[in-house]
């Protein structure tokens, strides 16, 4: 059975030993008796209002932040059932569940369109491709392309996160996250999916934006073997993952080293590690008693624990506030900022490129930017506002950026 553990990063050796040591309780900690915990300001609808500099001196973010003002991350290899676990705890704990973000992220708009119904009119280069076309053909030219855009999609979630957790004091939970994305390149690569040169954009794009964020106060992993995962994928049997021969053991056995041997270490040494043997599907239960054991509060300002969320100063928080919730397109930016050149499979025809803008332009809701869209409905004062000041989801991240 599953059961719950702490790693010891100084223990960990490969992949198959691990080294586990038990909780002792805490002092202040996550709690599922939420009666106890202290009232809160109403959650700021950071959404539709911004968070200014008169706000700032009426409204302290600081204030709405508790012991369940947590950012969690289950992370896990493929069929673990991260979902299941991440759903539990933030039901349990009262905290907002975002599933694992995806490019359903950039190709629906903000109006509902679905955009790859633009395919059989664009470039081939310019066409949308998913994790479900590459399960399919992995050795397509656009899968490099995919693969930074699925990293994007985590990095938009994450700033979300940020967003919700500063702006309302309710935690998060995320079904995997954009520190760990790299893992999926990196088994790609081994694979031959992915160039040379692809793979150093990657990391050039990560590198780029990644340090802008806050790391996550808790990572749960689930850990099941290779053999364990194939079983999984038959069982749960989803038709373009089933048949893929992607998900081989070569390919998960170079994710679960990468998870293991460099996610786990480096996110260990700013994060608690709860770590899981989910060969078997574990006590739900326990996961939860555990998590409440933990005192987020042991360490100090030097101690690189928890350092991201040490904030002495009301000013950091309402900087940091005012930083995801209402400068979003501005982060979003470091990720599209990096020249493709050097990467062929990264790059697009600018007659294709001109091509894709022009049909994109067609499409409902993409002639003019959200809230002017009058015929899908739109309507307002003159300057506009009425409109949101932000979106969960980018708003301009469907262009291409690789040309």
């Amino acid at each position: 059975m599953g059961s719950l553990a702490r790693i010891s990063l100084n223990k960990l050796g490969g992949c198959k030993s691990i080294k586990i040591l038990h909780l002792k309780h805490g002092v202040r900690t996550i709690t599922s008796k939420l009666d106890q915990l202290p009232p809160k300001p109403k959650p700021w609808p950071y959404n539709e209002k911004k968070f200014t500099m008169l706000n700032f001196f009426f409204d302290k973010t600081s204030a709405r932040l508790d012991e369940n003002s947590k950012l969690v991350v289950v992370e896990g290899p493929v069929a673990a059932g991260k979902t299941k676990v991440a759903k539990q705890i933030a039901n349990t704990f009262n905290m907002l569940y975002l599933p694992e973000a995806n490019l359903d992220m950039f190709y629906i708009n903000s109006y509902g369109y679905d955009l790859r119904k633009l395919d059989p009119m664009l470039p081939e280069d310019c066409r949308t491709f998913d994790v479900m076309d590459f399960l399919k053909n992995p050795r397509h030219k656009l899968v490099a392309r995919m693969q930074i855009e699925q990293f994007r999609a985590k990095y938009s979630q994450y700033i979300d996160a940020l967003a919700h957790i500063l702006s309302t004091g309710q935690g998060v939970v995320l079904d995997r996250c954009v520190y760990s994305d790299f893992v999926f390149a990196e088994s790609m690569f081994s694979q031959g999916y992915i160039s040379k040169a692809a793979r150093k954009k990657y990391y050039e794009v990560r590198d780029n934006c990644i340090g802008e964020l806050l790391r996550p106060h808790l990572v749960i992993y689930l850990d099941v073997p290779v053999p364990n995962v194939l079983d999984n994928i038959k069982k749960r049997a989803v038709g373009w993952e089933k048949n893929s021969q992607v998900l081989n053991e070569k390919y998960l056995e170079v994710m679960e080293y990468n998870y293991k041997q460099s996610y786990l270490r480096r996110m260990g040494e700013h994060a608690e590690l709860l770590i899981y043997d989910w060969s078997v599907e574990g006590d739900l239960e326990i996961v939860l008693e555990d998590i409440e054991q933990i005192d987020f509060d042991k360490y100090d300002y030097q101690d690189p624990h928890m350092k991201d969320w040490y904030l002495k100063l009301e000013e950091d928080y309402a900087c940091l506030r005012h930083l995801y919730a209402d400068k979003k397109y501005n982060l979003m930016a470091y990720s599209t900022s990096v020249p493709m050149t050097g990467a062929p499979e990264l790059l697009v025809d600018a007659e294709d490129a001109d091509q894709y803008h022009k049909i994109l332009a067609t499409a409902p809701g993409e002639q003019y930017a959200p809230g002017y869209n009058k015929a899908l409905g739109d309507t307002g004062i003159l300057f506009k506002m009425d409109r949101h000041q932000r979106d969960t989801l980018p708003l301009t991240e469907r262009r291409l950026h690789y040309l």
